[in-house]
């Protein structure tokens, strides 16, 4: 995640910087904030937030600020579904828990056990209006991710980078794994960049430290991060260019990529800016009074 105290990417390229917008679906603030989260506070980001549990999208509409907004729709591929209500809100899902799975790891068992199900009705991201023209996709709806994409053929075109939560285990059955999804990104022009963070568990029946959350050897999930091919910027407009190095450089700290991106931008525009950019960097931050 990038450094709070790194000048924002728009102080460093003289305000150059075009505000983007974020989609998130399950923005649920059950964790810590998201990462587009400084970007957001100094204006240079807009989220159009989905959360359907009644609870959580109230705490979102209570502390939203002029440049969000949120949706009750449980996004999906636009049909009807069941939804598992489990004992661990974090765990309800569009998908059924695998139960073989859980048992593998102390505390999912009862985490995942399925208190109620109630059918409810998907929207596709492409039929919502309201998140067109998004540069950034967050993604965190316990296995469904890869069906939302799967139905969001105009949303992808637009999208610069993608975070999505992806499972190296099917915690929930005929979930897809990292490798579908990335499989999948990879046919429309985006690479992995990194995963943060990764989320490990030991194994059945031994337990660390008597802490059933501490993690050993297995990875179980991870939030993935794919941006747009280095190699394929040719198909990027200027603006993009500009969008998805302020989105890399404020929510991901990809300073490397960041300062390529602005390269490019100046190659084609006969700018001046990467030389600012990669100066700031450099430079010592500025002593409190």
């Amino acid at each position: 995640m990038a450094d709070a105290t790194a000048p924002s990417f728009r102080t460093l390229t003289g305000g150059a910087a075009p505000r983007v917008k974020v989609i998130d679906i399950g923005a649920n603030p059950i964790d810590s904030e998201p990462p587009y989260a400084g970007m957001l506070r100094a204006g240079d980001a807009e989220v159009v937030g989905f959360e359907p549990n009644r609870a959580a999208l109230a705490v979102l509409e209570a502390r939203k600020g002029p440049l969000e907004r949120y949706f009750p729709h449980a996004v999906g591929d636009g049909g009807q579904h069941l939804l598992h209500i489990c004992q661990a809100p974090g765990m309800t899902s569009l998908l059924e828990p695998d139960p073989a799975v859980l048992a593998l790891f102390h505390g999912f068992p009862e985490w995942g056990r399925v208190l109620a199900t109630e059918t409810v009705e998907t929207v596709r991201l492409d039929d919502v209006p309201e998140t067109m023209g998004a540069a950034l996709l967050k993604l965190d709806i316990q296995g469904a991710e890869l069906m939302v994409l799967r139905h969001a053929g105009q949303r992808l075109c637009d999208a610069l980078v993608i975070q999505a939560e992806v499972e190296f285990l099917p915690l929930y059955k005929g979930q897809p794994l990292f490798s579908e999804m990335e499989l999948f990104l990879r046919g429309h022009g985006f690479v992995l960049h990194r995963f943060f963070p990764e989320v490990t568990r030991a194994v059945q029946p031994m337990m660390v430290n008597n802490d059933p959350y501490a993690g050993l050897g297995q990875l179980v999930w991870a939030d993935a991060v794919f941006m747009r091919d280095l190699t394929r910027l040719d198909v990027l407009t200027d603006n993009h260019l500009m969008a998805m190095a302020a989105i890399l450089h404020d929510a991901y700290g990809a300073y490397d990529i960041a300062f390529r991106l602005v390269a490019e931008h100046d190659r084609r525009s006969g700018a001046a800016r990467a030389d600012a950019y990669f100066s700031g960097l450099q430079a010592p931050l500025p002593q409190a009074a």
